[in-house]
């Protein structure tokens, strides 16, 4: 299974809103994104900002794919967080949003900023949270969460009952078969047009197809494959710029074995994706920091 380190709940949730009374309004050049798109937060939040052209009105900040602190945080992050709260005393993690203004953390809650982005900024991009699909983007981000992610990881959880793992499966396959009858009718998942429901849709393949498949037997894999209108809808997603330019294989996979304690199968060798065949590019207003 891949093991990565617990998540705490969210530092910061501040929101971003219409004036000024809100504390936070939406003015352009005020905020800066930090992420690390080899996490399939960060990636989603990339993917949200180049979707909506808000290069020049939000500026981003690109982080080393894997941590650079030792306690899995982001050492280009600490003075953000050390100014928003006095002595912190956990990892300085991405995603982060923070106020240039004051030098100080608007949130780290990925959910919050991406609603934010989508709702609250004038953006050039397509209506990702569009009025009265709140419910239905929302029954997406859990079929992905449970029916996808965890599923998958405990499909591939050596060392456990083998009862438990084929059940994990049934899940996971059973929420693949859901949104496959749902991509054989309607060109996204909620109809014709783009919305946040699949950005988070398409990370969420992303991440089966490059971290939770090393850890599943082949012939798993080859179900998963199985699905043919939503693996093509995932590349067909990945041909389009604001997806293709902050996926970053290496970066994923050197995140991924920096943090994996699980073991690798079969189902490894078994590609679902040719995702190298779409090339990551560099937007306008993005600074790149390396590792220290």
């Amino acid at each position: 299974m891949a093991t990565t380190r617990p998540t705490a709940a969210p530092s910061f949730r501040s929101r971003i809103g219409r004036d000024a009374h809100s504390g936070y309004p939406a003015v352009p050049h005020r905020y800066r994104l930090h992420l690390s798109p080899s996490g399939p937060s960060c990636l989603r939040i990339a993917v949200t900002h180049g979707l909506l052209g808000l290069e020049d009105a939000l500026p981003m900040t690109l982080l080393p794919a894997v941590p650079d602190a030792p306690d899995g945080g982001h050492l280009a992050l600490r003075p953000l967080y050390q100014a928003s709260a006095h002595r912190y005393p956990g990892p300085a993690v991405a995603p982060v949003l923070s106020d240039r203004w004051t030098g100080r953390i608007v949130s780290t809650h990925a959910p919050d900023i991406l609603q934010d982005m989508g709702r609250r900024f004038d953006a050039d991009g397509p209506r990702l949270y569009p009025a009265g699909a709140d419910e239905r983007i929302e029954a997406v981000g859990r079929l992905c969460e449970q029916g996808i992610n965890a599923a998958a990881q405990r499909a591939g959880q050596s060392g456990t009952d083998p009862e438990l793992r084929a059940r994990a499966l049934t899940t996971l396959l059973r929420a693949l078969g859901a949104l496959e009858r749902r991509l054989t009718v309607s060109e996204y998942l909620l109809g014709g047009e783009l919305t946040a429901a699949d950005v988070q849709l398409w990370t969420t393949l992303v991440q089966l197809d490059t971290v939770h498949r090393w850890h599943l037997d082949a012939a798993a894999v080859y179900r998963l494959t199985g699905h043919p209108h939503l693996w093509s809808y995932a590349r067909r997603l990945a041909a389009r710029p604001a997806f293709a330019a902050h996926l970053d294989l290496d970066g994923i996979a050197l995140r991924h074995h920096a943090q994996c304690r699980g073991t690798e199968a079969a189902g490894a060798a078994v590609r679902i994706v040719d995702w190298a065949g779409h090339v990551p590019d560099s937007g306008t207003g993005v600074v790149r920091l390396s590792g220290h």
